[in-house]
Order: C-alpha cells, then sequence, then structure tokens
C-alpha cells in the first residue's frame, strides 16, 4: 500500500465514522490496521529498513504480546536502536530490534 492508498484508506475510514457508520474503536481499530499495513509494505529502498525496537524483560527477550515498542525506519539495527533512544528517553538498557521490512 502507497502513501496515497493509505491516506485514502484513512479518508474513508473518517467519512465512516462522521456518518454514523462506526464508532471511535472501529474507527482507531480500521486506521491502526491501515498504518500496519502500510509499515509493512512499506518501500525504503536498499539502504532503509523498518525495525521494532522493544524493550527486553530483562532476560533478553521482547515481551511476548508482540505489539509494543517503537517502530521506526532506519539504516541498521544499531541506528534503529540508538533512534528510538532518542525519540523515548525512559528506554532501559536493553532492548531488542526486530526488522519489519523486507
Amino acid at each position: 500500500m502507497d502513501r496515497i492508498s493509505a491516506l485514502r484508506n484513512v479518508e474513508d475510514a473518517l467519512a465512516s465514522f462522521e456518518d454514523g457508520d462506526c464508532d471511535l474503536t472501529d474507527l482507531e481499530r480500521r486506521v491502526q490496521t491501515i498504518l500496519r499495513t502500510y509499515v509493512s509494505e512499506f518501500d525504503v529502498g536498499e539502504s532503509l529498513a523498518v525495525y521494532r525496537v522493544t524493550p527486553t524483560d530483562g532476560g533478553g527477550d521482547p515481551p511476548a504480546d508482540g505489539t509494543s515498542g517503537l517502530v521506526l525506519v532506519a539504516a541498521g539495527p544499531n541506528e534503529a536502536r540508538a533512534q528510538a533512544r532518542e525519540l523515548a528517553a525512559d528506554l532501559p538498557e536493553s532492548l531488542s530490534v526486530e526488522r519489519v521490512s523486507d
């Protein structure tokens, strides 16, 4: 899904909300699904990738829910870790970095 498609889909979701066809919870779920699809298909080129940076639970493993953490674009795992620390000052020392994009 490209940026224009994502924006159109968000606009459709907002229109449904404004028309009374869905409630706020459904709107949030739809928009979150659109954004997750956009990120999973995001073409960042050869030098960048999408990464999920999550705090580990002390045992070296990320949380089991798979949904927490920061998702961002970076040139590599080390840059993703550093970028996450810049965005969220309260991160613990131990972080897991997972590549999300292909």
